[in-house]
């Protein structure tokens, strides 16, 4: 965990007996009590979740620090698909760090220090049964049906064919009923075990809403050696018995979706003037019951003379002809006009900046995920679309993409 600049509270006597994922529990009702923002997140392959607290939300940033490198701030962003007053973006600082996997402490950041008296009654306070997570106070979105979601196909497809865009990413919501005395923290755990592979995250902020994922993709890595990644992830298929990384075969519209993806990162290289990358694949990889096909991208920033490197690509690449299509300008604006709902932080991004350590960074496309609301959940799935596209079978996609998530809330079903 980055803990300069951080005090280590220790647990009181009081929590002796409390396991780990009951101590972040204790923090987590502390923070949304006091109407704080937090976010709770896994990351792919590791054991622990770990929490921020940002001490309020006027504390919180518009936008991004200027370099993701050691000198940003440490925190958690989480950006919407559109920037927009109902939808901000985000950077809630770490001003209350807590690692499952160091359960003994909390860090406090030095200007939060206001915060260690209320910190240490949380530690203190009875067993916690019930949460009071924040809802956001946008409208719900509307849910298309079938018949609505393969009319917006065809309506891309058609775009395609009139060279109004290359590619372009349709997507719906889907509204679930929760089941009684649903327990958000449980299900971010079931999740972690569901998709160990995943980035899982559990974020709720006070006017903006809580929102529950578990994605595959990574957006932008800024390791703590000066190593810059990304990745293209396009193309979907089931994973079955007969079905696996080595026996999939990929038809040519997936095959040309997944590449229009790559090309698009390509792109943003080039409007850098970046010629020093190294780019793999594709290769098919998992993603919970899912198969998809990627292309890794590394940048070492140490041979490069481009230190802002991880920011000016977040800029460039979000959002991705992954989740929005190319021409991106073209693609937005066709799904401004045919989407029918608005996405929110379905398809933006998220992730922490300088938690684990100064210099790291790992921001993640925000797919496989919900909104919680009171008594239901708000699923969103999309499909990317060529000329080749089949309305019926992107209805299918979507509701495969649906399952990842939509496990948490299938006792309600």
């Amino acid at each position: 965990m980055n803990t300069p600049n951080f005090r280590q509270l220790r647990w009181p006597a009081a929590a002796a007996g409390l396991d780990a994922q009951a101590r972040l529990r204790h923090v987590v009702a502390g923070a949304l009590r006091t109407n704080r923002p937090v976010a709770v997140w896994r990351e792919p392959g590791a054991a622990e979740p770990r929490l921020l607290v940002a001490r309020s939300l006027e504390a919180a940033y518009t936008g991004l620090p200027p370099a993701l490198d050691a000198q940003a701030p440490a925190g958690f962003a989480f950006f919407p698909f559109r920037d927009s007053d109902h939808n901000p973006a985000l950077f809630l600082p770490a001003d209350v760090l807590y690692d499952a996997a160091q359960p003994e402490t909390v860090a406090v950041s030095a200007l939060a220090r206001d915060l260690v008296p209320a910190l240490t009654a949380w530690l203190a306070a009875p067993t916690v049964e019930e949460l009071s997570w924040h809802y956001g106070a946008q409208p719900v979105p509307h849910a298309a049906t079938e018949a609505e979601y393969t009319a917006l196909v065809r309506t891309g497809v058609a775009a395609i064919e009139e060279k109004e865009v290359v590619k372009v990413v349709s997507s719906r919501a889907a509204r679930r009923p929760l089941p009684p005395k649903f327990d958000s923290l449980a299900a971010f755990a079931g999740l972690s075990q569901r998709y160990p592979q995943a980035f899982v995250s559990l974020v709720s902020v006070p006017g903006v809403g809580t929102w529950l994922g578990a994605t595959p993709e990574i957006l932008a890595e800024v390791t703590a050696d000066g190593t810059f990644r990304t990745m293209a992830l396009a193309a979907t298929q089931p994973l079955t018995a007969d079905v696996t990384p080595r026996t999939a075969i990929w038809r040519q519209k997936e095959i040309e979706e997944q590449a229009l993806v790559a090309r698009y990162i390509v792109s943003c290289f080039k409007q850098l003037r970046l010629r020093e990358y190294q780019e793999t694949g594709p290769r098919t990889v998992v993603a919970g019951e899912l198969l998809h096909l990627r292309t890794d991208f590394e940048v070492n920033l140490q041979h490069v003379p481009f230190p802002s490197l991880g920011t000016d690509m977040l800029r460039l690449l979000h959002p991705t002809s992954a989740v929005g299509g190319m021409p991106k300008v073209a693609a937005m604006d066709f799904l401004h006009k045919h989407e029918g709902y608005d996405r929110a932080y379905y398809s933006g991004f998220l992730g922490p900046v300088n938690v684990a350590a100064p210099g790291i960074a790992r921001l993640y496309v925000n797919l496989r995920c919900l909104q919680l609301r009171a008594d239901e959940a708000i699923l969103y799935a999309g499909t990317g679309l060529t000329v080749d596209s089949d309305p019926e079978q992107e209805w299918q996609e979507t509701e495969m993409k649906l399952q990842t998530v939509g496990t948490v809330v299938a006792a309600a079903s």
